[in-house]
């Protein structure tokens, strides 16, 4: 009985301590990770879709901007959670036109570098027609 309380101490300290492990699997060599693991994260944040508007309801009129703004906007959502772009896992941007993929591309490889989490793409119709992409996103610490 009084090994208990020493239990409950020992695995917070445990958790204080590990780092986040992380893992891209890819096994087909493609330029993007077809999966990404991670364990021992404490935290994990979700990032609602962001748009390529400023907060002053701004949009830029080209592709590349808009997509270098809507990253900002998930760069700045990261941060208030202390966190940044190289804590993201997941992440999925919404196209409004294929014709869009290699400047996206492009894009998110300025953005990202080498950091390549598990990523989905979709081809869709967005809320307002002035935004070409969206971007949501999920992080782990």
């Amino acid at each position: 009985m009084k090994t208990c309380p020493l239990i409950f101490l020992l695995v917070p300290l445990c958790l204080a301590g590990c780092s986040i492990e992380r893992k891209t699997y890819n096994p087909t060599g493609a330029a993007f990770s077809q999966a990404y693991g991670i364990k021992n994260y404490k935290q994990l944040v979700f990032v609602s879709g962001q748009v390529p508007e400023d907060e002053k309801e701004n949009i830029p009129d080209n592709f590349r901007d808009q997509a270098a703004l809507a990253w900002k906007n998930v760069e700045t959502q990261l941060k208030a959670a202390k966190m940044g772009l190289k804590n993201i896992v997941k992440y999925t941007i919404y196209l409004s036109d294929r014709k869009y993929r290699r400047e996206n591309y492009e894009v998110r490889y300025k953005v990202l570098g080498d950091h390549q989490p598990a990523m989905s793409i979709v081809i869709t119709g967005i809320y307002d027609e002035k935004w070409l992409l969206e971007i949501e996103a999920i992080a782990a610490k």
